[in-house]
């Protein structure tokens, strides 16, 4: 009877007419069905929009000694996860870990309401099964997840296939080629930086759409398509020349006092922004100037810090709140300037900026570059990062501050001891250069380079901070392609701050890297008293070495291409008596120079602040400005 009857059923369901399945379902189920009535039930329910009446279907029918229980089951977790219902969907999906480990189905639905939950410890179990999969569903979802766990070799291998299936789509292009750059995987870097070359060069700039203004920095020096990457998640409100203008022309209350906003997710004590800004943010002249800072900092990293929050300023949170309503608060608060800190960088909430905030807005510090789509009024940087030349580049207008853009901090900022070589495992006999920039910055240019450098100045070692096996080896197979044997690279693990800067002073010389420069790199070498090799750039991101160098009195260490780059460090190399003399110049200016001077830095912001709220207060458009320099000290500092 019951084949008869699942016949029947079967045909009525092969023409769609699912009510009649039902119907004839109806007449002949019971306790004694088997497992087809009740897979066939599953899925008339599933068709007729009943996930979750579909899903006990497919649990009865695993009950049954005549059915695939585990397919079953699979069934009936989809199927309650569709209805909404995660407990009953994980508690099935576990149970079948245990016979299923590497089905990636069951990983994805597993995965899928992990997220919904909140669960995000539990998708450890599935995540590397979903990213071993092919299937194009399961590899977005198992890339969405790797894409907060950088260190996951499965996170290249994810993304290489999305590129793969989607050859066409800039962003997964885009987004294999910014997980290559963690990886070090230089062959899959070339590929795709040759295949991104032809359209730009053509004329077509479509492609770069999908590219985020930060990894476009890494590889391209080019202040024209710089402006062209404009793939930055969070911007959803874009604004227009006529909403900037109504902004600065609405009616606001100034006082005497001028109220400068910081906005930012970095307020706290071991942020590497916090680590140059400290102090300057404790200096401001509070007779003058209100300092208020809207944070949305998380609050994992910011309830445990023990930093000066305190002192930095009148602290507003803006977590939990939309970019309308954050917007709404800053107003409230009467803020004259507001200096985004963050631009197109990980975690940032610019698009605050494009909701008529404050009369003058500013972007400084964060990133390099302009804040394309982000309504501000001016970025804040010096005559090196941005010359007359770069203006086009632009729709904000420049606040050049006279001597460096780039606080740093002389005061919070640790200063230990030098350690040892012998107990950080290097030798004694080899002129040790230094490079600790993130391996994103490490471009093929600067691996040619360094590679140049390591085979003529032949008694020298690269010391350089890459973390992760797969890092590693691809770092040496790059080099050893080149002719550098793998002993002449030594890898140096993540440290604590205080033990980083004591263990630079270990080497002898810094080197750069190019098209992105070190910045917070570059200024924790010269703190720590390293000498650094830096090539001239042509903007923003390449331009801040030498910045850095020019405010501590070492305008010399800067190439003007990379072969003078590369016969600067060769040269020093060989001239043992001349890296000393460095590293004094370095040592001794550290104190009397400019870069870390953070009171005469914040004198000369605060300038600025001033030049721009005087012209704000006169209903003047904004304009270009050149803060003028302090007498020079007489004496250090510190």
């Amino acid at each position: 009877m019951d084949g008869q009857a699942l016949a029947v059923a079967t045909a009525a369901f092969e023409r769609a007419d699912y009510l009649e399945t039902l119907a004839h379902l109806n007449r002949v189920l019971g306790e004694t069905a088997d497992a087809a009535l009740l897979v066939l039930l599953g899925e008339t329910l599933e068709k007729l929009g009943l996930p979750g009446e579909a899903a006990e279907a497919f649990e009865q029918a695993a009950q049954r000694p005549d059915s695939n229980s585990a397919r079953c089951l699979s069934r009936a977790a989809a199927l309650y996860f569709d209805a909404g219902d995660d407990d009953r969907a994980q508690l099935l999906g576990l149970r079948l870990l245990t016979d299923l480990p590497d089905d990636p189905q069951l990983a994805y639905v597993l995965a899928r309401s992990f997220r919904r939950t909140g669960d995000k410890a539990l998708i450890d179990l599935v995540k590397n099964t979903l990213a071993d999969s092919d299937e194009p569903d399961h590899l977005k979802l198992a890339g969405e997840i790797l894409n907060e766990d950088e260190r996951n070799p499965r996170t290249l291998a994810v993304f290489r296939k999305l590129a793969a299936l989607y050859p066409d789509d800039p962003y997964a292009r885009f987004k294999f080629l910014s997980v290559a750059r963690d990886f070090c995987d230089f062959e899959a870097i070339e590929n795709l930086e040759k295949t991104l070359a032809g359209r730009p060069a053509a004329g077509d700039f479509s492609a770069l759409e999908g590219e985020t203004a930060y990894s476009n920095l890494l590889r391209c020096g080019n202040e024209r398509l710089n402006r062209r990457a404009t793939n930055n998640p969070g911007l959803t409100s874009p604004f227009s020349a006529t909403g900037s203008r109504q902004r600065r022309m609405r009616q606001h209350h100034w006082r005497d006092k001028i109220r400068i906003g910081y906005l930012s997710s970095d307020f706290w004590s071991e942020h590497a922004t916090m680590r140059l800004l400290q102090s300057v943010l404790e200096m401001h002249d509070r007779s003058r100037f209100e300092v208020t800072l809207f944070c949305y900092t998380p609050e994992s990293v910011a309830a445990p810090d023990r930093g000066n929050r305190e002192k930095w300023g009148h602290i507003v949170s803006l977590l939990g709140k939309t970019d309308v309503q954050a917007a709404d608060i800053i107003r409230q608060q009467g803020i004259d300037i507001l200096v985004d800190l963050k631009g197109h960088t990980a975690g940032s909430r610019s698009n605050i900026l494009n909701h008529i905030v404050a009369p003058v807005q500013v972007a400084w510090l964060g990133f390099p570059g302009s804040a394309v789509n982000i309504d501000c009024d001016y970025v804040i940087g010096d005559r090196i990062v941005l010359p007359n030349s770069s203006r086009l580049g632009y729709h904000e207008k420049f606040c050049l501050l006279p001597e460096c853009y780039q606080p740093n901090d002389p005061v919070h900022r640790a200063l230990p001891p030098a350690a040892t070589r012998t107990a950080l495992g290097l030798p004694e006999d080899r002129v040790v250069f230094a490079a600790f920039n993130a391996p994103r910055k490490i471009s093929l240019a600067v691996v040619d380079c360094w590679s140049d450098i390591l085979r003529r100045a032949n008694r020298s070692v690269l010391w350089v901070m890459i973390d992760g096996e797969l890092a590693r080896s691809n770092f040496l197979a790059a080099f050893g392609t080149r002719g550098i044997e793998a002993e002449r690279i030594i890898f140096a693990p993540m440290a604590r701050y205080d033990a980083h800067i004591a263990r630079l002073q270990a080497a002898d010389i810094g080197l750069d890297t190019f098209p992105y420069n070190g910045h917070t790199t570059t200024s924790d070498k010269l703190w720590a008293g390293l000498p650094v090799v830096t090539l001239r750039g042509s903007n923003f991101a390449s331009r801040v070495s030498e910045s850095l160098l020019t405010a501590l009195g070492l305008p010399e260490l800067v190439a003007p291409d990379p072969g003078a780059f590369a016969d600067l460090a060769v040269a020093l190399a060989e001239n043992p008596v001349q890296v000393a003399r460095q590293k004094q110049s370095v040592s001794q200016n550290r104190f009397t120079s400019p870069l870390f001077d953070a009171e005469r830095f914040c004198r000369h912001l605060e300038r600025g602040y001033e030049m721009m709220a005087d012209r704000a207060r006169a209903k003047l458009p904004p304009e270009h400005l050149e803060v003028a320099k302090l007498p020079a000290r007489s004496k250090p500092f510190r």
